[in-house]
């Protein structure tokens, strides 16, 4: 949930800190059916070349090839940016996009950035790049933060993502209708198209643990497993005339106040991620997503998410994202396993240390991927390099 600001040297004596900015990649993917969808990335603009380069580095000379990878520099003077006059930057990218605005809406912008207006710039800044890869007739749109690094092979996966995404979606629609045929709603219902608001590349399990929502069901979990065991010991007596003659009162007892508690606390205590962990794929993850770092909109959701921000104009992009979902409908999926990885310190909404901080972290350091570290970077070279060979995305 966190947008972040880095602090970048630009001389030995002087630092200034970089506003929100974004790299573009358009993307066309080729179709057996021979037609081109266009997906276009945006991304901070980062101090750090690493960062630029995992979304890039690997990529085979093909996939390369059907990128135009423009650059954004978000300050309304980019002369003072230092990757403005860096070779790298115009050497990686196919275009280097700065502001172009009317005279008033100039100045607005920089006040902004002269009041260091993170929220308000920062969700203008999102729209800006938003609305112009929409107006280039992207199919899909993905945004990227420039805290990040991607594994290799990202591309492909987020592509299969998305394909097994809308398949899921059309699916979950189909289903729908068949229950609108047979139970038409009434007048008063409100019923939502179930499509594809966004896929996550990124997400953070912190968010994803014994949740205090959802106490009726781990209620009804532990209820089970009581069950269970009570079943279980009810057909032993009955099947075997040892163990009724030895499960006595001082043995059934301890069973049920010392081993049941312990293990049921030990199964919570081992965390949902480690015994209720999310398959491999995409999983709808409407509730505890975190964060913004890497979003892919499919086109018509982009529409809905620019003109959402350009009405509320203030705010931060994933509270407002998440908002808009829980009104208006719209799946949101998550790729499982992340393929990309959180590695900021700051935070732009300044409360580093705050109330959601805890283990001498600030709260972006908390903010982690603990299944893209599971990753072997040779098994998934060479996962890329066969995806590379057949020519299409795995299954």
């Amino acid at each position: 949930m966190y947008t972040f600001i880095l602090d970048i040297a630009t001389t030995a004596s002087r630092r200034f800190r970089t506003r929100i900015q974004y790299r573009c990649i358009k993307i066309r993917i080729e179709r057996a059916r021979t037609s081109e969808e266009a997906m276009c990335r945006n991304t901070f603009c980062s101090e750090e070349r690493d960062n630029i380069s995992t979304l890039l580095e690997g990529l085979s000379e093909q996939e390369r090839n059907d990128i135009h990878f423009a650059v954004f520099i978000a300050q309304t003077d980019p002369s003072v940016h230092f990757a403005y006059h860096e070779d790298w930057l115009h050497n990686l990218a196919d275009e280097v996009l700065l502001y172009d605005l009317p005279k008033k809406k100039m100045e607005h912008v920089i006040e902004l950035e002269k009041t260091g207006n993170s929220r308000e710039k920062g969700l203008f800044d999102y729209t800006y790049m938003l609305k112009s890869c929409y107006e280039q007739g992207a199919e899909h749109i993905a945004m990227f933060e420039d805290d990040i690094v991607a594994l290799d092979g990202w591309y492909h996966r987020a592509v299969a993502g998305l394909e097994l995404a809308e398949r899921q979606s059309t699916l979950q629609k189909a289903s729908m209708d068949c229950k609108l045929i047979q139970y038409p709603p009434s007048s008063t219902t409100k019923t939502n198209d179930p499509k594809v608001l966004y896929l996550r590349l990124f997400y953070t399990e912190e968010f994803l643990g014994w949740n205090s929502e959802e106490w009726r069901t781990y209620l009804s979990y532990s209820l089970l497993a009581t069950a269970v065991l009570t079943i279980a010991l009810i057909l032993l007596r009955c099947i075997s005339r040892t163990a009724k003659k030895s499960m006595t009162p001082s043995l059934v007892l301890p069973i049920y106040a010392i081993c049941l508690p312990l293990t049921i606390l030990l199964f919570f205590a081992a965390g949902r991620t480690t015994v209720l962990s999310l398959p491999t794929g995409v999983n709808e993850m409407p509730r505890y997503g975190c964060c913004s770092q890497a979003l892919v909109f499919p086109r018509s959701s982009a529409l809905s998410i620019i003109n959402l921000f350009q009405d509320k104009k203030l705010g931060f992009v994933d509270s407002l994202i998440e908002e808009f979902a829980d009104q208006n409908g719209g799946l949101r999926w998550a790729l499982t396993p992340s393929v990309v990885q959180h590695i900021g310190r700051k935070s732009s909404k300044g409360d580093d240390f705050g109330t959601a901080s805890k283990y001498s972290m600030s709260v972006a350091e908390k903010l982690w991927n603990f299944g893209f570290e599971e990753n072997d970077g040779e098994e998934l070279r060479r996962e890329h390099l066969e995806v590379i060979g057949k020519g299409i995305p795995p299954p």
